[in-house]
Order: C-alpha cells, then sequence, then structure tokens
C-alpha cells in the first residue's frame, strides 16, 4: 500500500524512520493534534518515557476511533523540552511504529504550556478502505 523512500543520494535515516512514505490515491488521511503525557485522571508523570508511553496511547486510542492503527501512521511529529531525552523517546516511539516505519521529526522545544510536560506527539496517518 505505502511506498517507502529512502534514496541512496540522501543520508540514510537516523533510526528507525523512513525518509518519505508515499500513500496511494483513495487513502484516508487523519491528522492529529499533540498529544501530551498527562492521563485521563490530571496525572503527569515526572519522567520521559512515561510521559511518551501516555502520549502514544492517547495516539493509539484516537487511531481506533478512525479504525486504524498505528500501521496506518505515515508521519510522527515529536516535540521534547531536552536532549538527552531523545533515546527514552525514541525507545518508546520504536515500540509502536510498525513496517514501513514513518516518516519522522524529532525537536527540541523551550517547553509546553506546563512546565511538567517533557514531550508532545502527533501523527497523519492514512489507510485505503476497501
Amino acid at each position: 500500500m505505502k511506498k517507502v523512500f529512502n534514496p541512496i543520494s540522501v543520508r540514510r535515516p537516523f533510526g528507525h524512520y523512513n525518509h518519505g512514505l508515499l500513500v496511494p490515491p483513495g487513502a484516508s488521511l487523519l491528522v492529529t493534534s499533540g498529544q501530551l503525557g498527562i492521563a485521563p485522571n490530571e496525572a503527569v508523570p515526572e519522567d520521559i518515557g512515561a510521559q511518551a508511553e501516555l502520549c502514544f496511547e492517547a495516539i493509539k486510542a484516537i487511531l481506533a476511533e478512525a479504525e486504524m492503527s498505528f500501521a496506518d501512521v505515515i508521519r510522527i511529529s515529536a516535540f521534547v523540552t531536552k536532549r538527552e531525552d531523545f533515546p527514552a523517546y525514541m525507545a518508546v516511539r520504536d515500540r509502536y511504529t510498525l513496517d514501513p516505519k514513518p516518516a519522522s521529526t524529532l525537536i527540541i522545544v523551550g517547553g509546553f504550556t506546563r512546565p511538567e510536560f517533557l514531550v508532545e506527539v502527533e501523527v497523519t496517518a492514512a489507510k485505503v478502505f476497501c
């Protein structure tokens, strides 16, 4: 369904993602808002890994409502507040993403709406419904 693009003229991806994915005509497109590391009961874990888990679990629920899964995710954009949090965030991301790996961007930001938030994740997903 999706075609992967990693041209040999471009440096290989740094991690488990692809430089580009092409979605065929007729696909339904889902774009999520950024999800923060906050539980439904308002709890915010102190560590980046636990917050990232909450982000991806929220995205999983949104995908399910749209009759999609992580297999349909074509792009992930994530924002973290500290460079040293990259490995913990990417470990969580890699557990949730499926092949072909989506395109991915990770950016360091100065902060979020509340100081306890360490990560925010948004995705774009595409699926052909028969």
